[in-house]
């Protein structure tokens, strides 16, 4: 009996969601995965998913307000280059639980939805444990400095629409990611670190994989959007959200899916500066 339960996809995908701990979370993933990957897993699509209270990581990280985290000019100490690629570590592991979330609640959709998310999940487990090394190196880890919840405030919030969650998380809010990676790489740059070539290849994998995350966001959006409605409708319901960046990375949103018109509607409305 207790074997069939372990089996049950969802069931088994709640306790890698729910895990506090992210080395035992990762070796949950990892038996997960390989699990469905062999098909070793059946789906109840009658299962009622939980609710997440908190953050996984709020036992370990201390939650502020966004702009209570302070971002240093210099990046000549290693503190300074810590906390950037801190701030980078934890939008990679809010976006681990973002991933599992969007395979977790939502049921009754094509078998490639749960494989596209659960491919997103693994590559960001990756590339957490890339920013990670690099932390462990300038001798910190992540839980080190303070941290936002914005993402997981924008997981509850479309916690019941599977079509606003790939809305707003994954084609709007994954998508400023495109937009912040060549500025964060420009930044990074300007330090005489050694590590910083390190860093750099580690951003130039994280830009790769987000396109197309942010492509699977725009494929899901696109197949629940049964009414057609623009893109640039749909975000006004999400006004505390940002969704583009002060200067939008246009060549990386048109590969991740979005079409030119929706960028620019988008930019019209909130005034941004372009650069091709």
């Amino acid at each position: 009996m207790e074997t069939k339960k372990m089996n049950e996809f969802f069931s088994s995908l709640e306790n890698v969601l729910f895990c506090p701990n992210p080395l035992d979370k990762f070796t949950l993933f990892e038996d997960f995965y390989s699990n469905f990957l062999d098909q070793k897993n059946h789906m109840d699509h009658n299962y009622l998913p939980k609710n997440q209270k908190n953050p996984s990581y709020a036992g370990f990280c201390n939650i502020v307000h966004p702009t209570k985290i302070s971002r240093p000019k210099m990046l000549q100490s290693n503190q300074n280059l810590a906390k950037i690629i801190h701030s980078l570590a934890h939008i990679e592991y809010s976006a681990i639980d973002l991933a599992l979330d969007a395979a977790y609640r939502f049921q009754n959709l094509p078998t490639q939805y749960y494989k596209d998310w659960l491919e997103v999940a693994n590559q960001e487990i990756n590339h957490f444990k890339l920013l990670q090394n690099i932390l462990n190196d300038l001798g910190f880890s992540y839980g080190d400095f303070d941290v936002h919840n914005n993402l997981y405030e924008a997981m509850v919030l479309t916690s019941s629409s599977v079509f606003d969650r790939m809305g707003l998380v994954h084609k709007g809010l994954e998508a400023m990611g495109l937009d912040a990676n060549p500025f964060v790489v420009e930044k990074i740059k300007t330090s005489s670190h050694p590590i910083k070539s390190k860093i750099i290849q580690v951003l130039e994998i994280i830009l790769r994989d987000e396109i197309s995350h942010v492509n699977k966001g725009n494929k899901w959006w696109k197949y629940t959007n049964t009414t057609n409605l623009s893109f640039n409708t749909f975000v006004k319901r999400f006004s505390n959200f940002s969704i583009i960046g002060k200067i939008p990375n246009i060549e990386a949103r048109i590969i991740a899916g979005f079409e030119e018109n929706e960028i620019l509607d988008i930019i019209n409305a909130t005034k941004q500066k372009v650069i091709y």
